[in-house]
């Protein structure tokens, strides 16, 4: 085991994700699909607690109110601000992910695409704001229509 530096915090995983969005009811909709629901909603605060079956857990803050609802201020600009830019959620099955997402009328904005050699694929849609989430695959074998991404 790895001797840690009195000075650092030992971080154990993520806890959970807070996502802004502009509409609770239509990020719901959005996010049930991914097999999220909800788990409490705030009586005094604009959040929403919604969880997966595997405890994956996202905050949907549900009071952005400024910029351009067709556009993400982190993707989808030229300015580059600094900030999160997309989160990645495992999945069992990209050919399953995939037939769900169209299944629901769900566009896939980029993908299915694999970095690199290691059987990872990915898959990435947006959410009804704009906000990007990777949906990624590990040891998927072949999956049809995959391109290589090579940095």
């Amino acid at each position: 085991m790895a001797q840690w530096d009195s000075g650092t915090i030992t971080i154990e995983r993520v806890d959970h994700i807070g996502v802004r969005v502009r509409n609770l009811d239509r990020a719901l909709a959005f996010y049930r699909v991914l097999g999220f629901a909800l788990a409490h909603r705030a009586k005094d605060d604009d959040v929403a607690i919604i969880r997966n079956e595997h405890g994956v857990e996202l905050n949907l803050v549900f009071n952005a109110n400024a910029g351009d609802p067709a556009a993400n201020i982190l993707m989808d600009v030229p300015d580059k601000f600094p900030g999160y830019t997309h989160i990645a959620l495992r999945v069992t099955s990209i050919p399953a992910t995939i037939a769900a997402l169209k299944a629901n009328d769900i566009a896939i904005a980029q993908g299915p695409v694999s970095f690199g050699e290691s059987g990872q694929v990915s898959v990435f849609v947006r959410d009804p704001d704009r906000n990007v989430i990777e949906l990624r695959g590990r040891e998927q074998g072949e999956v049809e229509g995959v391109t290589r991404y090579v940095p």
